[in-house]
């Protein structure tokens, strides 16, 4: 029996290569003679570049950019040759925010911007950006900073780089911004459609666990519309331009990026295609799995890439009530690794256990069927 794991990462608890790992541990206990072909993805958040660097042969480096508080740090990114990839979560993804600190109108994402014009000046062309599970909810105010923009407010004072900005916003200057080279390709790998702004927007669906109140969700909304208004209300209507708090609006407007599907490229980059074709089964998975995951991200992406008539089958940290009825686009059974109730610190640390545990009990089902 061939078995592919294609897992996405378990957000804030383990990346896509360990879960892959933990959930072939516990098969290979109840079927040690199927074979588990590891292929860990990711749909544009934590984790994307290190499920794909492997099939790459990309190389890891650091840069200095500005930090999510406004100090210096060094950033990851991944290249090979002109291609460069990275993931806006290594600066201001949620697991790297203290729970008290997570305040995402004051996290700062000009870094992201710095980082890019690093690496344009190091001689790359074709850039991929993950900007799933961001801390921040600036509506891209960052990115145009570390490209050199300034922001005033009506006083004449300089404002910080940051969503709270937004509301002060009066007066903008471009003289120290550095045009992005017509042969430079950015591309957004994004896990979200949703637009920059209004209900479905990225403030109503993001914001509360990012930390923002849901009191706050309209004036921070209304705040994020009225920049765009003046400096790209094209954006507005952009499909995916509320992805990461509104760094892929910001990426568009002032870096001239592309969106495209976070996991379809991913499992485009790794061949899925040709490493599925005759597998028996397939295993997805993620941290939680609610209805959000059907709209692009990994577990769905994964399933609707896997050939008809080769079941699918979730395991993932927990199971949303608005799931719809199983089978759905392939995935005909989803199973919870939660063994008992317990604080949420404790369900991450103990992942990698809870989810061998899981994939052995499914092992057995396998095996009973076998014989």
């Amino acid at each position: 029996m061939k078995i592919v794991i294609a897992p996405d990462s378990f957000k804030e608890s383990l990346p896509a290569s360990e879960v892959a790992k933990a959930i072939k541990r516990g098969l290979k206990k109840a079927l040690p003679e199927s074979k588990c072909l590891l292929l860990p993805v990711g749909d544009g958040g934590e984790g994307t570049v290190d499920a794909i660097k492997n099939s790459l042969g990309l190389v890891e480096k650091t840069a200095l950019v500005t930090g999510p508080f406004g100090d210096e740090i060094q950033m990851t990114y991944v290249q090979k040759g002109e291609l460069a990839l990275f993931e806006v979560a290594d600066l201001v993804g949620l697991a790297k925010i203290p729970i008290e600190k997570r305040n995402p109108l004051k996290i700062q994402t000009k870094g992201i911007g710095q980082l890019i014009l690093y690496l344009i000046e190091q001689g790359m062309k074709e850039f991929y950006i993950g900007v799933g599970g961001t801390s921040s909810n600036d509506g891209g105010i960052g990115i145009a900073a570390g490209l050199g923009y300034q922001f005033y407010n009506e006083n004449g004072m300089e404002l910080e780089a940051c969503g709270q900005s937004l509301f002060e916003v009066s007066k903008i200057l471009d003289k120290s911004v550095v045009t992005i080279p017509a042969d430079v390709h950015i591309k957004i790998l994004a896990d979200v459609t949703n637009l920059l702004c209004g209900t479905h927007g990225a403030t109503y669906t993001f914001g509360k666990q990012k930390g923002l109140e849901p009191t706050q969700f309209h004036e921070v909304d209304d705040a994020i519309e009225n920049f765009y208004r003046k400096v790209a209300p094209e954006i507005l209507s952009l499909e995916g331009a509320g992805a990461g708090g509104g760094i892929a609006a910001g990426l568009c407007a002032f870096a001239g990026a592309e969106i495209v599907s976070g996991i379809q490229t991913c499992l485009d980059i790794i061949n899925f295609d040709k490493n599925v074709a005759d597998a028996d089964l397939v295993i997805v998975g993620e941290g939680r799995l609610d209805s959000q995951s059907l709209s692009g991200k990994a577990p769905i992406g994964v399933a609707k890439r896997t050939p008809v008539g080769v079941p699918v089958i979730a395991i993932c940290g927990s199971l949303s009530e608005d799931l719809p009825p199983l089978p759905y686009e392939n995935l005909v059974a989803a199973f919870s690794i939660l063994e008992k109730s317990e604080p949420l610190e404790d369900s991450l640390k103990n992942a990698a256990i809870y989810l061998e545990n899981t994939a052995a009990n499914i092992g057995q089902i396998l095996a009973l069927k076998k014989n």
